[in-house]
């Protein structure tokens, strides 16, 4: 009768452990701090397309020339305060014909019937520059423009400014305190990941310690490793969350203006190193825990 042959019982290698789990539950931390990421990064570009319609409407004294409104143009097109973007017109002219068809294509009233004549005036609408953008010195802009020599007026919403920039101190205090509870929450799930994985490794660390094995020695394929498996962690999230904004670009009309491709690479790329440096740490740190474990301690 033929003997069965002897399976052997395959030996741990040092370095090695349970990855896997390591991976999957590092992989599943970075995409939520990454989908997290990917909200602030839209959130900022909103608030910037919002702050980009904030207007001031520069109305002119009645009977100007051309030259003379020229001239009004030159000058606040010079000015520091206005948008410099590319893409964005900062300055329109507005006729008092054009203000009156478009009165009276939204309420569909013609106000010129009773009144005999067109009441409304030429207007220059501009786009201010964010850092000009509080109250204080949108006033001191008004004050200034309505110096101007043709200028009769300038208003702006002011409960709108307010409005926005209140609204947006407070966002910004919000979304620092959960990126900040955020990012503590992902580094203790993976720290705990590893000293889970590494916990079946401790009596091999014990043997090479017990053969004269240095520290450095031990560390080193546990530390590259780990270096591996936490840009693969990365990698992943960064896999997912492509996949599900693909997905939810194609489902919500508008959403892709708001992304700005390069700072989301940048994301991803920051997702890989901050998984390899989250895992080498938190390795580092459990390895030297079990390198200086007593034999009592370790079981």
């Amino acid at each position: 009768m033929a003997r069965e042959p002897k399976k052997h019982k395959r030996k741990k290698k040092l370095g090695t452990y349970h990855y896997v789990s390591v991976v999957f539950s590092a992989s599943l931390a970075l995409f939520v701090i990454g989908l997290f990421g990917i909200m602030v990064l839209q959130a900022n570009r909103l608030t910037s397309i919002i702050k980009q319609n904030i207007e001031l409407q520069v109305y002119l004294n009645k009977d100007l020339s051309n030259s003379q409104r020229n001239r009004i143009q030159s000058e606040l097109t010079s000015s520091s305060y206005i948008l410099k973007e590319d893409g964005v017109t900062p300055i329109t002219f507005i006729s008092k014909e054009e203000a009156a068809a478009k009165f009276i294509e939204e309420t569909g009233e013609d106000f010129s019937e009773f009144l005999g004549e067109n009441p409304l005036r030429d207007a220059y609408t501009l786009k201010v520059a964010q850092e000009y953008q509080t109250n204080a010195q949108l006033d001191s802009i008004a004050q200034q423009i309505e110096g101007i020599s043709g200028v009769y007026e300038v208003t702006y919403v002011k409960n709108l400014v307010d409005s926005i920039n209140s609204n947006l101190a407070k966002l910004s205090l919000i979304l620092a305190g959960l990126a900040a509870l955020l990012i503590i929450i992902v580094v203790l799930l993976i720290n705990n990941s590893i000293k889970l994985a590494l916990f079946s490794q401790r009596f091999l660390i014990r043997s090479m310690q017990l053969v004269g094995a240095k520290g450095g020695f031990i560390k080193r394929p546990f530390l590259s490793r780990a270096l591996m498996h936490g840009a693969i962690a990365g990698l992943i999230a960064s896999g997912l969350l492509f996949g599900l904004k693909q997905f939810a670009n194609a489902r919500i009309e508008g959403l892709e203006q708001l992304q700005q491709q390069e700072l989301i690479l940048a994301l991803y790329g920051i997702l890989i190193i901050l998984g390899a440096l989250i895992a080498y740490f938190s390795t580092l740190r459990a390895m030297n825990k079990y390198l200086r474990m007593s034999l009592d301690e370790l079981y």
